[in-house]
């Protein structure tokens, strides 16, 4: 009688996902002040709830490094074997430096010499294991309108930065908008996620490089967002 157990029930199960710690914890511990203060931290070593409890920054950088050698190359790399370290390692770095923007497939693929099926099936693996995500370009269905690709972005910015090896400050880089964009976004995910508000996350823009960074369809209305 038992040798169907294995098969799904439906309500059996419940799946919480966990992000790194969202801005909605940290208003309900830290004075608004404290928080805009620590803001350019946030942006540059991401929330990971090791790197938010220090304060020395050699000890977050030392974390971060860490966490990107240890689960991305070890964990990671491990899922179903498809993955080599030396490929994951420069397809994360073309990710990172590609924050924003819509990402290629082809061309990721002629830069690490892969096919396009083969680039399609590491960035699933990195999805699925939580590291990086995907928008979607929305659609009016208007044929000058961009759908086909999509941009990515990292569940934390702080391992996006370790993964370029970039802990410089605002002010001394030439990215601050796209981890800027990444950190807006992926706080509205965990807003999404904790607060069970049923919506879908896209972007939107026509070959005339009009562009809307991130459109919200909820409850049958879209609410546009511009990430400055």
């Amino acid at each position: 009688m038992f040798d169907r157990v294995g098969e799904s029930l439906t309500g059996g199960k419940t799946v919480l996902k966990l992000f790194p710690v969202s801005f909605i914890e940290l208003f309900r511990h830290c004075p608004k002040i404290e928080i805009k203060e620590r803001l350019r931290d946030y942006l540059i070593y991401g929330l990971y709830p090791e790197v938010v409890s220090v304060k020395n920054v050699k000890k977050k950088t030392r974390i971060l490094r860490e966490v990107a050698e240890s689960y991305l190359l070890k964990d990671v790399l491990a899922y179903e074997g498809i993955m080599k370290s030396n490929v994951t390692t420069k397809l994360l770095r073309l990710l990172a430096f590609q924050v924003g923007n819509e990402v290629s497939f082809n061309e990721i693929g002629e830069k690490l010499g892969l096919n396009y099926k083969t680039v399609e099936r590491y960035i699933d693996v990195l999805e699925k294991s939580f590291v990086i995500f995907s928008l979607s370009g929305y659609s009016r269905n208007l044929r000058k309108e961009i759908t086909k690709k999509k941009k990515y972005y990292f569940y934390d910015t702080g391992i996006r930065n370790a993964i370029i090896s970039n802990f410089n400050p605002p002010e001394l880089r030439d990215d601050t908008g796209q981890l800027w964009e990444n950190l807006v976004i992926v706080e509205r995910m965990k807003i999404i996620e904790y607060k069970e508000i049923y919506s879908n996350l896209f972007f939107w823009r026509t070959w005339n490089k009009q562009e809307i960074d991130l459109i919200e369809e909820r409850s049958g209305k879209l609410f546009a967002y511009e990430i400055k």
